[in-house]
């Protein structure tokens, strides 16, 4: 069995990740943290768990006393929050998988650009690994350090990198627009997630800002083996989860749908979790999955292609690829304990 622990237990990614370890088979659940609810039992935070985890949630304190108690260490906390625990975890052989952002970008002045404070554990950053298994399966395999990708850049770089890898594109013409639900903003007070301010509304928001834009730029100039410079706009969407990438950019010849549906199908062709369909893809068709569904669109006037990406922001967003990159660290089934179909209506 892989003995676990969670940090950041009760927020919206932590509680969907507890929600999947727990009812995996090859996993114990050692200890849960929780800065808001520490001596609560998880089923008083979450009632879906009454009979079934009522496990007390911890400490921070008790939690970095407990780590050699573990073999594996998840952690969901806010960025600036993850330094300390990593160097303690890795110095006792724990490995980690952060679902933060501490870990993603390998420039520490690229890091201190976009989230305003320096990086504590720059040293560690060439031994993390960018958790998107169909793009870095093979390093993920070796690592004892994950840096969970965000929910837009997953669904993003899904999108995109088939195009990339094979030149297809005009590398300065991308344009991402992405929706999310609002659980992809964390389950603390904010007056612009409460239900009067959101419902029957649709928002951008951090146009030219946002915190994702270098970790795509970062995976897909990986991917493109050169620099990739994007617009990214988010949109906040009145629902409780899922993510819808549309991704344009100009093509370089002439290709036709079926052509590039062809390529994305070979492309993916060996990964389980991304399908390639033909009808535009919708959330409702992923949530509650591990899934992403692409879809390709080619706008002969304009000589443009259109990827539509959707995945569920809580899941191949954030914890069901952290359970993902454990499998594969651990050498095990990496569909184990991921096994889920969206469930309609």
């Amino acid at each position: 069995m892989i003995k676990v622990g969670v940090i950041g237990s009760t927020g919206y990614a932590g509680q969907q990740l507890v929600w999947l370890l727990h009812r995996h088979p090859d996993v114990r659940i050692s200890f849960l943290s929780s800065n808001s609810y520490v001596g609560s039992s998880f089923s008083k935070v979450y009632g879906n768990y009454s009979k079934n985890l009522e496990m007390l949630c911890i400490n921070m304190e008790e939690a970095e006393n407990r780590l050699d108690e573990i073999d594996i260490l998840f952690i969901a906390l806010p960025h600036g929050k993850s330094f300390n625990l990593v160097k303690k975890s890795l110095d006792l052989g724990v490995k980690v998988v952060d679902l933060g952002a501490d870990f993603r970008l390998k420039d520490e002045n690229a890091y201190k650009q976009w989230y305003n404070i320096d990086h504590e554990a720059v040293d560690l950053l060439s031994n993390a690994v960018y958790g998107l298994p169909e793009i870095n399966r093979d390093i993920i395999k070796n690592s004892n350090l994950i840096a969970n990708p965000g929910c837009y850049p997953t669904a993003s770089i899904l999108a995109l990198s088939p195009l990339l890898k094979n030149n297809l594109i005009e590398k300065s013409s991308i344009i991402i627009d992405a929706k999310s639900g609002v659980s992809g903003a964390g389950r603390s007070l904010n007056v612009s997630t409460l239900y009067g301010e959101c419902n029957e509304s649709i928002k951008a928001y951090a146009i030219s800002s946002h915190r994702h834009t270098p970790e795509i730029e970062q995976a897909l100039s990986q991917v493109a083996n050169e620099d990739i410079y994007l617009s990214f706009t988010p949109h906040l969407v009145p629902m409780n989860r899922g993510i819808l990438a549309t991704c344009y950019a100009n093509l370089v010849n002439d290709i036709s749908e079926e052509e590039l549906h062809d390529l994305y199908s070979s492309f993916y062709e060996n990964e389980h979790f991304v399908r390639i369909i033909k009808d535009l893809p919708e959330t409702k068709w992923v949530k509650g999955s591990n899934i992403c569904d692409i879809s390709i669109r080619v706008d002969k006037r304009t000589k443009k292609v259109i990827v539509i990406s959707t995945i569920d922001n809580l899941i191949k967003g954030a914890a069901g690829q952290a359970v993902q990159n454990m499998n594969i660290m651990f050498g095990i089934d990496e569909n184990m304990g991921l096994d889920l179909l969206s469930m309609f209506p």
